[in-house]
């Protein structure tokens, strides 16, 4: 409306609104110092404001919605919109929740402890008992969300009321659970399986509409933040199988301990994959099961500030923590937690802050350490009596009911005869295997010619206003000539074609790691940057509208977090050719939890697959310790029972069919790729235009150029091409060189074969680059050997060494002539 000059329109404050505002402002920055959050009160004792705290009616009103049982962290959040959301569903008189169904829920939860504990005295379980309100928290998070439009959640939880959550969450039976606890037929797990509070769950949540959200609970090791990229990765799949509304159908939820989620860096490289392109899942809801102990830590041991959260505020996200012992306001956080995620498709965080009634495990005694705070424990009710007696209502019949029907399930369990399944792959998991690999696994690779030409042809395309980089102008007429076969192939346009190939048959391909676009080496593009605008465009992603989906991504500066997200969708999307790059392959040691508890041992311990594939370049070129070796050893001490497969392809054909052969054959299992440096671009391990016709990737590269060597040498990578340029050089070809294009599993039919055909060789010889305590040395000679019937059987290699490789140039000239001088040795 219009008005005279120095009026007031409608939209202006008055001085009391203005008062108001700036008291509330106040509480709403720093109330949550003063909250009210440890139900034993020892910990998070109030603190001052940095401001002096307002007085009056107003700032009354303002400390009852900042300074209870809630307290919320959110005026770090650059948006005023959502703030203001936030301020609107705090700063109200909360609605009253089902008591009745809460408290069933609570009685659920402390008795199905308790009966573990009567029955099972000693054996751990990780009991949820001070925290139980997390049981009614998950329900009403699901029951939001399902009516949101959420039709299936991920759920990643370290041990601590995982068995809780299994029974009164995801809806396995009580028995189920007993049955684990009985160990039956331990035959059928020896040598695998894991440990109850470690495997994973599948189920189903029924909403009191009716709305069904399928759960799964992701198996997770002792290394407790270890799943949460991991369950990242799972939810980007199903999202991505959903397609376009896969973030309004898909809800990641992880539930973590708060001396983890303060302490373990993988959290923090998890955190910050919230809004990265590749990584994106619409916003995760983090839930906090908060003892205020580390296992014997205490808060002041374990966090540099006052919460365990505090490492969340590094993104602009809301944090709410909440006193556990009060089951309404658990309940009611859960819900605006819900309905944010779902508005703003954001992270959030909950801290539910309560207590631990043991110790960290049952057989644990907490009193040695925290004498003062087990005494509270020790006569304190359970939730589900407090909160009865608060709602005022008599709980026993139902306590009783409920504690007869947990009784007759453990005794089914006594009965039981066979370990119970716990969770279910989905169909699309149904056309792939693991296990050992039959012969009729394999499959062809080779493409003819004129293929590999017409796909060449695609590769180095792009549109007409395209501004090319004369560097990238220049290296596409060189791949245009490697299609015509006037040029040999190298690595990179190998990798591509093979690319190429797969998502021409409707394949999709995701590539990531630091700098994968380009590539660490100069030597990918698959993305091309316009020199003017800076706009990208990627080749593979426009064969044709029925391809395959085709992603790289330049991730974060994270290893295991990347990694783990990259295994994780490899979980859920099996079709998908899925790489993780090393930006060199010694980096990868910053994942080895990853590659450790999940890659290598997750079908053993839990019967699940993937068909992840590591690109780890490896070779020793006088870059130093941290630029050299890949650490080959380690990957040949994690192998058995063909849990995954070990390679290091010597020319760029071998390596294109390797990757073709890891997508099309039905067997998934963990790839890893021993990829070069400096022979990325070497004609000795440049490929020619037929070499892609050939049926297969080979195993073992038998030596074709000599007769009646005297010495057969055995090598892997660079190093056999160093020893064939160097034999070439010296005229001697008294000497064979067999490449092992596969370590593990271990190729003995072909590689007997190639070391039959020179019958009068008297010695073989493995040959590596690595010191002697690192490399393939270990495994391999006690194979040869077997393998080498009368002849004899040595090795070349460096001494042993403390680190993988010297740091100066020069010496390492010397040392790599001495190797070689040393391997093929003299004719006399």
């Amino acid at each position: 409306m219009a008005t005279k000059a120095g009026t007031l329109t409608e939209a202006t404050p008055t001085l009391e609104q203005h008062e108001r505002e700036t008291i509330f402002d106040i509480f709403r920055r720093w109330g949550y110092l003063q909250a009210s959050l440890d139900p034993l009160g020892q910990y998070l004792a109030p603190e001052p404001f940095p401001t002096p705290a307002p007085e009056g009616e107003v700032a009354k009103e303002a400390r009852g919605y900042y300074c209870g049982t809630i307290a919320v962290e959110f005026m770090h959040i650059p948006s005023p919109e959502q703030r203001q959301w936030l301020q609107e569903r705090i700063e109200q008189i909360p609605p009253t929740p089902d008591q009745a169904l809460i408290l069933t829920q609570l009685i659920r939860a402390d008795i199905f402890e308790q009966v573990i504990q009567s029955r099972y005295l000693g054996t751990k379980r990780f009991s949820l008992e001070g925290i139980t309100a997390l049981i009614p928290f998950l329900d009403r998070i699901l029951a939001v969300s399902a009516g949101s439009g959420i039709t299936k959640a991920m759920i990643a939880m370290s041990h601590r009321g995982r068995l809780n959550v299994m029974t009164n969450t995801i809806g396995r039976s009580p028995s189920e659970i007993f049955t684990k606890f009985e160990d039956v037929d331990p035959r059928s797990t020896m040598g695998g399986g894991d440990v109850k509070y470690h495997v994973g769950a599948t189920g189903e949540y029924h909403s009191p509409e009716g709305k069904v959200i399928s759960l799964h609970l992701a198996s997770n090791p002792s290394h407790l933040e270890a799943v949460d990229p991991v369950v990242l990765g799972r939810t980007r799949a199903k999202q991505e199988r959903i397609g376009k509304d896969g973030n309004n159908q898909v809800l990641p939820l992880i539930i973590h301990g708060d001396a983890a989620f303060a302490g373990q860096g993988i959290l923090a490289e998890t955190l910050n994959m919230a809004t990265l392109h590749g990584y994106n899942v619409g916003g995760t809801i983090h839930v906090i099961v908060n003892n205020l102990l580390g296992f014997t830590a205490i808060p002041e041991e374990s966090n540099s500030s006052r919460f365990a959260t505090d490492i969340a505020k590094r993104l602009p996200i809301p944090i709410f923590h909440v006193n556990a012992e009060d089951p309404d306001a658990v309940v009611r956080v859960a819900a605006i937690a819900a309905e944010y995620r779902t508005r703003f498709h954001s992270d959030i965080v909950i801290d539910l802050v309560g207590y631990r009634k043991h110790g960290h495990s049952e057989v644990d005694d907490p009193t040695v350490t925290q004498p003062r705070r087990y005494a509270i424990i020790k006569d304190r009710p359970a939730l589900y009596q407090s909160y009865a007696k608060q709602i005022g209502v008599d709980p026993a019949a139902e306590v009783q009911k409920i504690q007869q029907e947990l009784l007759d399930d453990q005794k089914a369990a006594t009965q039981a005869d066979h370990k119970p399944q716990l969770a279910y792959l989905p169909a699309y998991w149904d056309p792939y295997k693991g296990g050992e690999l039959e012969p009729q696994d394999d499959v062809p690779t080779g493409l003819s010619a004129e293929r590999i030409n017409a796909l060449v042809t695609s590769l180095t395309s792009y549109p007409n206003d395209f501004h090319i980089h004369p560097k990238v102008k220049k290296l596409f007429e060189q791949r245009q000539e490697m299609g015509a076969g006037s040029r040999l192939f190298d690595y990179g346009m190998a990798e591509l074609v093979a690319f190429a190939s797969l998502l021409e048959a409707g394949t999709p391909v995701r590539l990531s790691g630091q700098d994968s676009q380009r590539g660490t080496f100069n030597q990918r593009h698959a993305v091309m940057v316009d020199t003017e605008t800076e706009v990208r465009y990627t080749p593979l992603a426009h064969f044709s509208r029925k391809q395959g989906k085709f992603e790289v991504y330049n991730s974060l500066l994270s290893e295991a977090a990347v990694l783990g997200f990259e295994y994780g969708f490899s979980r859920d999307f099996p079709e998908t050719l899925v790489l993780w790059e090393a930006q060199f392959g010694d980096f990868a040691n910053g994942a080895q939890i990853i590659i450790d508890q999940f890659i290598a041992a997750s079908e053993a311990k839990w019967g699940l697959l993937s068909g992840i594939v590591l690109l780890l370049p490896h070779g020793y070129e006088g870059q130093g310790p941290e630029h050299s070796s890949a650490r080959i050893e380690r990957y040949l001490q994690l192998a058995a029972n063909d849990n995954i497969q070990i390679c290091q392809p010597s020319n760029a054909a071998q390596y294109f069919h390797l990757l073709r052969r890891q997508a099309l054959r039905p067997w998934r299992k963990p790839l890893v790729v021993f990829t070069p440096k400096s022979m990325l671009r070497h004609p000795d391990a440049s490929s020619t235009l037929a070499d892609f016709a050939i049926e297969r990737f080979q195993n073992v590269l038998p030596d074709n150029d000599v007769k009646d060597p005297r010495r057969l040498l055995v090598c892997s990578g660079k190093i056999g091409h160093n020893l064939r340029v160097e034999r070439e050089k010296r005229k001697d070809f008294s000497v064979g060189i067999i490449f092992l294009e596969q370590m593990y599993p271990w190729p003995e039919d072909e590689l007997q074969a190639a070391l039959d055909q020179h019958p009068d060789a008297q010695e073989i010889i493995w040959v590596q680059e690595e010191p002697a305590n690192m490399g393939a040395f270990s495994y391999v000679m006690p194979l040869l050997r077997r393998m080498a019937g009368d002849r004899a059987v040595l090795s070349v290699k460096r001494s042993a060494s403390a680190t993988p490789a010297t740091g100066s140039a020069k010496a390492h000239e010397i040392e790599e002539k001495t190797l070689i001088d040393l391997a093929l040795g003299s004719a006399d």
